[in-house]
């Protein structure tokens, strides 16, 4: 809402509610706005828009260079348009202004968080903690039926150590009596092992266990059944997981694997917590109660927390671990940084970063001085670019394949329209010869009538009294001319023929008549 004031120093102030839009931009909507409103420069009259923020007018003022002001009655001004808004604009209710400024809020605020579906942490928080939990779940469960099973078949824990794969015999072969020869090839599938399969066969015809009744089996059978589903169920958790982590945070995930890069951004909380963290904090993430105690005995503090659990700290020696685990919280704090701050997101920060971490070590062991990291990083704004073009020219690619497959979709449904004016064509091609015979037709017809009276001449030269050879000539006309007249093959053009046959009757008729008052003369005269 805007308005102007005129003062005694002939200035106009144009006061106006403008909001800030994102990075203090000027969009091309306000600045359109304000270009079609504002007075055109070099009158005599000063300009001076007032805003009500420093930051946009700054803008304003660069982009358009118009003279700008937010302090002395610009706030009380701004104040008053606010109070008593719903005045100036026509049909604007209290209520709806409420609604307008919470709608306005909510958008600004989406504005600033940038919040994206595909990039919420949430998941990867939850999705590792329930990790955990299953593989605490499921380790017991396979000890408790390992101890249940174990008084039927007590050789079976002996020679399949693995849970999941023990879950799996015991639900098979229930009561151990029941194997046979013919058991020992699903045996094989279950252990993938064919020695193993043949020494669960062995053990089970000289076990030393006792017998159980069918409710028992049964029991352990249902038992056994939910810890096998638990543990797929763990694998296709674990699946998702990497899934997310590739999504949210792929160069932390390849830098420090999926299970350990989930584990720190649970324990800091979120991804821009741990953007936020310094590298001897993400160091040290994990190991706080070792930290304090330290602290307060003034003891060596921890050298490494959750990150020992990556495959670098494992691989370095016992004197390198310490300088290996700096270096990596340090690799770590990037890969997490351009994970939360980048838009478009590549794994090629991630694997230069992990080729860094793997040189560094390669230094402790042999001595072979690294790359430089202004190098490296050079090197992976390059790729990441290439990454981000290949990545456009594939999109462009599939949406010119989908608007083609629309354009064949549109020429599929245009062919009837086609055959309609294929049809129109065939209809006029039809017309015209119709009119073309009719006129050879009637030439023909006019032939066959001048042709006629100079025979009639020369009969009548030859045969003056004679009176019935006439007569019969002119039935031989009328049995000629049909004949000469060249047929149609085509349906289409059947009235074109009867219509050219009732112009040869009459020509045929006329002639006859004209023969006939000439006979009577000739008669008259004689």
């Amino acid at each position: 809402c805007m308005f102007m004031e005129e003062t005694h120093h002939m200035e106009t102030l144009i006061f106006g509610t403008l909001v800030l839009q994102k990075w203090c931009l000027l969009t091309e909507d306000l600045s359109a706005f304000l270009e079609a409103n504002l007075p055109k420069p070099g009158k005599k009259k000063e300009i001076q828009l007032g805003v009500s923020d420093a930051k946009l007018g700054a803008v304003i003022n660069e982009q358009l260079g118009v003279s700008v002001t937010h302090i002395g009655v610009v706030p009380e001004v701004v104040r008053g348009i606010r109070t008593h808004l719903n005045h100036f604009v026509k049909g604007l209710t209290p209520a709806s202004m409420k609604q307008t400024e919470l709608g306005l809020g909510h958008s600004y605020s989406r504005g600033k968080v940038k919040f994206n579906v595909n990039r919420v942490d949430n998941m990867i928080i939850q999705s590792i903690a329930l990790v955990d939990q299953l593989d605490k779940d499921i380790n017991t469960f396979a000890m408790r039926i390992k101890e249940w099973y174990s008084y039927h078949f007590p050789e079976l824990a002996k020679i399949v150590t693995d849970n999941y794969k023990f879950s799996l015999c015991a639900n098979y072969i229930r009561d151990r009596k029941t194997l046979s020869e013919e058991s020992l090839e699903k045996l094989e599938e279950l252990v993938m092992d064919s020695e193993m399969a043949q020494a669960i066969l062995d053990a089970s015809r000289m076990s030393m266990g006792m017998d159980i009744s069918p409710i028992d089996l049964m029991n352990i059978e249902r038992f056994a059944k939910r810890v096998v589903a638990l543990s797929e169920y763990r694998k296709q958790l674990a699946e998702y997981l990497r899934s997310k982590m590739a999504s949210v945070a792929p160069n932390l995930s390849v830098l420090i694997g999926e299970v350990v890069g989930a584990r720190l951004i649970s324990h800091a909380g979120s991804l821009t917590n741990l953007a936020k963290y310094p590298a001897s904090t993400v160091q040290i993430l994990g190991a706080e109660k070792a930290l304090f105690r330290a602290i307060k005995t003034r003891s060596n503090t921890p050298k490494y927390g959750l990150i020992f659990h990556s495959t670098f700290i494992g691989r370095a020696a016992t004197a390198n671990k310490g300088r290996i685990s700096r270096y990596l919280a340090n690799k770590c704090s990037i890969a997490s940084r351009i994970d939360c701050f980048t838009e478009n997101l590549t794994s090629v920060f991630g694997e230069k970063l992990r080729d860094q971490v793997e040189e560094r070590l390669k230094f402790y062991e042999t001595g072979d001085l690294p790359r430089k990291n202004i190098d490296v990083m050079h090197e992976a704004m390059i790729e990441h670019n290439n990454v981000l073009e290949q990545g456009k020219e594939k999109k462009r690619k599939y949406d010119s394949i989908v608007d083609g497959e629309a354009v064949s979709n549109e020429v599929t449904e245009e062919p009837p329209k086609k055959k309609k004016k294929k049809k129109k064509k065939a209809v006029e091609e039809a017309t015209v010869d119709a009119v073309v015979n009719e006129e050879n037709a009637t030439e023909l017809a006019e032939n066959y009538a001048v042709e006629k009276k100079k025979k009639k001449k020369k009969k009548k030269a030859e045969n003056a009294e004679v009176e019935e050879p006439e007569v019969n000539g002119g039935e031989e006309l009328l049995e000629e001319v049909p004949a000469e007249v060249p047929k149609k093959k085509k349906k289409k053009n059947l009235e074109v023929n009867d219509e050219l046959e009732s112009v040869e009757v009459a020509a045929v008729e006329t002639t006859k008549k004209k023969k006939k008052k000439q006979q009577k003369q000739e008669l008259n005269c004689h």
